[in-house]
């Protein structure tokens, strides 16, 4: 284990799978006690066992981050346990396919919730500790979806166009209190994000997408954040795109 973050605390959200489970091992492995959040608690408590079985520290809180009072709830508890929060990855996200006419409106405010809101609540809640500590990490994962549209995935790009607007706004809102915050923009990345889209030809299409050849492993979008809270304080990366070196549009 390397210690370049012994003694600061992260908060992953959507860290049962994926990017978010990556990046919490990374931070994890970094020297950082990590508090993990995600609805599944079976995946959650097996992943804080991995962190702790490392060296690390690790704090398992499920539960859906839609609900803005658990994900306020979140901060807090990380806050209880560790004594202060340091890093927030906001990972947790999801697609649903479709355009706008026969759009079913329940689906694109999930994703709304989802992707949007949540991580407003958590970046929220995250704030007033980080301001009376002078300091503070804030990653919000988006998408690379974010800077192009289509009929295909409307509320997903949307919310992700969305989420890139809200956090720069974030950025200039609390940088003068040290506060730094970052948007990591993926390409396809081998991850379980097919699985909640409803529309089955859709989500045969994305299974293929980030498990094609040469598509990204969550560890690399992992090793990106590791290199943003890593930066002297001085510098704030505000954008991150990252894509797999063989698709040069994906």
């Amino acid at each position: 284990m390397t210690a370049s973050l012994a003694g600061r605390v992260a908060l992953v959200t959507g860290a049962s799978s994926g990017i978010g489970e990556a990046t919490a091992l990374a931070l994890g492995g970094a020297g950082a006690s990590v508090a993990v959040s995600a609805r599944r608690a079976d995946r959650l408590d097996d992943l804080a066992r991995r962190i702790e079985a490392a060296g690390g520290k690790a704090l398992a809180l499920p539960g859906d981050v839609v609900d803005e009072s658990f994900a306020a709830a979140t901060i807090a508890k990380t806050i209880a346990h560790f004594g202060q929060i340091d890093i927030l990855v906001n990972s947790a996200g999801m697609i649903q396919a479709g355009g706008v006419e026969n759009v079913d409106t329940d689906e694109y405010r999930r994703v709304f919730d989802l992707n949007l809101l949540a991580t407003l609540y958590t970046c929220r809640a995250a704030i007033a500790p980080m301001k009376a500590q002078g300091s503070g990490d804030i990653i919000n994962i988006s998408s690379l979806a974010a800077t192009k549209s289509g009929p295909a995935f409307s509320a997903y790009a949307a919310s992700k166009h969305a989420l890139n607007s809200m956090s720069d706004g974030l950025r200039q809102e609390v940088g003068g209190h040290g506060i730094r915050v970052s948007i990591v923009m993926p390409g396809a990345t081998s991850t379980e994000v097919f699985n909640n889209i409803s529309n089955e030809k859709v989500r045969d299409t994305i299974r293929t997408h980030v498990s094609k050849a040469g598509a990204m492993d969550p560890r690399d979008v992992a090793d990106a954040i590791l290199l943003i809270v890593n930066m002297p304080r001085r510098t704030n990366v505000s954008v991150i795109a990252i894509r797999p070196t063989i698709d040069t549009t994906a």
